[in-house]
């Protein structure tokens, strides 16, 4: 009994990342009506923690309620994402200067494949890789801070950013390669320059919601 408790939370989880990847890369638009039985065949798992999934998101604002009856997409709204990278932008600080102070030789040792997998996602114009190569280097930040708290308390900011990162890379013919910030991340922690970090970090977070939000409201002002 007790690994079928352990074991349902992770496979809500796994649900939940597989629907939210679907949206992120345009598959569901805003609008798109969620249909839990559908998506309980394509993923073979019974409707249970699809239905659990579906609660997270739509507490999380990603979906809401459909007219009639269900659930839907939620179309993005601006306000609250520039609230999210506000709160983002304070926490990575943290997370930056703290890996920094705490550990630079590891940021060192790992850091440089990381930014090589970004750059080669970008390259490949992968977005589903663009995405997962952005999030794979803050949460290794994440682990070098020390700080347990860190992880758990950007968990709900990140399934928020990883739709706003689809919606736009999607749309950009030119996607913004972020990478070179990244590089100049990792090197302030590398050097255990914790207050370059911690500025860096905070201005990498702020001009990525200067330019998501710019992109998302061109694409949502009236034709």
């Amino acid at each position: 009994m007790m690994k079928v408790l352990a074991a349902q939370p992770k496979l809500v989880e796994l649900v939940q990342d597989a629907i939210l990847a679907e949206i992120a890369s345009g598959k569901l638009p805003p609008g798109a009506r969620i249909i839990q039985e559908q998506i309980a065949q394509e993923l073979g798992v019974s409707r249970q923690p699809v239905q659990q999934a579906l609660l997270v998101l739509r507490n999380l604002g990603v979906l809401r309620e459909a007219p009639g009856r269900g659930l839907q997409v939620a179309p993005l709204d601006l306000d609250h994402v520039r609230d999210m990278y506000d709160m983002r932008a304070v926490i990575e600080g943290l997370a930056f200067r703290k890996a920094a102070e705490r550990n630079a030789k590891r940021a060192s040792e790992e850091g440089p494949a990381l930014i090589a997998e970004g750059r080669d996602a970008v390259a490949a114009g992968d977005v589903a890789r663009m995405i997962s190569a952005d999030m794979a280097f803050h949460s290794f930040i994440y682990s070098l801070s020390g700080n347990p708290m860190v992880a758990p308390a950007m968990e709900t900011h990140w399934t928020n950013t990883q739709r706003v990162m689809g919606e736009v890379l999607m749309r950009d013919e030119r996607p913004r390669d972020i990478w070179d910030q990244h590089e100049a991340l990792l090197q302030a922690v590398m050097a255990g320059d914790g207050k370059k970090a911690e500025r860096l970090a905070r201005q990498h977070i702020e001009q990525a919601a200067d330019f998501m939000i710019e992109r998302l409201r061109r694409e949502q002002a009236p034709a």
